[in-house]
């Protein structure tokens, strides 16, 4: 999603540069440190198997997760790290939900520490932050998907969402995020929120609009590979992240679409991501025999945001449903706090940070618990082939002098 939440608690607390608690409710499913005693056992591992994921050990590995929004627009507006509790009792409620992904989008701005980002909520601040959050995922036995969610070119102030990332800080805010996540097995990295308005080439390469330089995919992920990082890379489509196959706005040519635009991933571990809601375009299951599933084929995907906002159930029920069949991962939009159990003012599955579900919520906690056991389980139980590191190396806001080559699939236009 692109914009904000409406209501913002202005009064909680920001976290502090180790990250400390604003707050928060145990869950009393579980009793305290139960999940992180589980999870202690195994680190948390992820990465890309053929047409699907895997864990540490090798084993079939499908995410269902949540976003949690908050970082990408608390620091740029000044008023605090995050918006809600951040700390470990709100992340043993999603466990409790026996969600075993969270997504957590970020604001380039405040990772950089540029353009203008209150000091207190930006740069060192900002960065120990987020890995404070993702050490409290992986407690939990939980992958932590980092996205690059609100950008700006120049030096205007990464307020919202752009139609694709820019280069004059994106792929900067990239080497930095991935030499700080370089040696965490149970990241993944979400390259773009939302790409839309523009065509599959500049999609792909870049170009000049609306104005300004953007960077394409295949400039991003080089970013992330030049660091030496290998975790798995998440890819989202034109169209809001919601077309794979090209749209008549992006054209009516059939090799128009992430397989044939898609950049070449040297470490072989792309993942497509799609953002699929009630309100989508592609809001069927006939529309994702069609667009999706040829995509899944090849590579593995994850429907990086759903959601409902009909006061009902059925889109949602249909989509993790289809999800399961073909093997794809899925996280809901967004565990934030909200009054409006039906959604209408954003997708929301949680009325407090307790856990308790909206309407949409309860069929999504319902799901979880019916298909998935608890991540701090799962992680335990698995049998580790290898012995894994989970230790952060030294974060950097500037981008490493390596190049790695990476080339765009399609055969239409300049490889690189």
């Amino acid at each position: 999603m692109a914009k904000a939440p409406t209501t913002r608690r202005r009064a909680l607390a920001s976290l502090t540069a180790a990250a400390a608690a604003v707050g928060g409710t145990a869950v009393a499913a579980a009793a305290p440190g139960a999940h992180r005693a589980a999870a202690a056992t195994a680190p948390v591992a992820v990465r890309v198997a053929g047409t699907g994921l895997v864990d540490g050990s090798g084993a079939p590995l499908v995410l269902r997760g949540v976003d949690r929004s908050g970082m990408e627009y608390a620091c740029v507006q000044g008023w605090g790290m995050a918006d809600g509790p951040m700390d470990q009792a709100s992340v043993d409620a999603m466990a409790a939900w026996h969600v075993n992904a969270v997504r957590v989008p970020l604001n380039e701005d405040c990772w950089l520490g540029i353009n203008g980002v209150p000091a207190a909520y930006s740069g060192a601040n900002y960065q120990a932050a987020v890995q404070a959050y993702v050490s409290e995922l992986h407690a939990d036995g939980m992958v932590a998907i980092l996205d690059l969610h609100w950008s700006a070119p120049g030096t205007q102030l990464a307020t919202g969402q752009q139609v694709m990332a820019d280069a004059d800080h994106s792929p900067a805010f990239w080497s930095s995020v991935a030499t700080a996540f370089k040696a965490d097995p149970g990241v993944m990295f979400d390259l773009y929120n939302e790409p839309h308005g523009i065509s599959w080439s500049c999609w792909a390469d870049g170009c000049t609009t609306p104005g300004w330089q953007t960077a394409g995919m295949t400039q991003l992920l080089s970013a992330v590979r030049s660091t030496g990082a290998t975790q798995p890379v998440l890819v989202a489509p034109l169209g809001w992240a919601g077309a794979t196959g090209g749209p008549a706005e992006y054209g009516t040519d059939p090799n128009s679409g992430w397989l044939e635009w898609r950049p070449v991933d040297p470490a072989g571990q792309e993942v497509a991501s799609l953002h699929l809601y009630s309100f989508s375009g592609c809001n069927t299951t006939a529309c994702w025999d069609q667009q999706v599933a040829p995509v899944a084929a090849v590579v593995p995907v994850v429907t990086g945001e759903f959601g409902e906002t009909d006061c009902a159930t059925a889109f949602d029920t249909s989509l993790m449903g289809w999800d399961d069949a073909h093997g794809a991962s899925y996280l809901a939009w967004a565990w934030n706090q909200s009054s409006d159990t039906c959604g209408d003012a954003g997708p929301s599955v949680v009325t407090d940070y307790a856990g308790d579900p909206t309407t949409s919520g309860a069929a999504v906690q319902s799901h979880y618990l019916a298909t998935s056991s608890s991540p701090s389980t799962s992680t335990t139980t698995a049998a580790m082939a290898t012995t894994t590191t989970t230790q952060q190396a030294t974060t950097t806001t500037t981008a490493s002098t390596t190049t790695t080559t990476v080339a765009s699939k399609n055969n239409k236009h300049t490889k690189h």
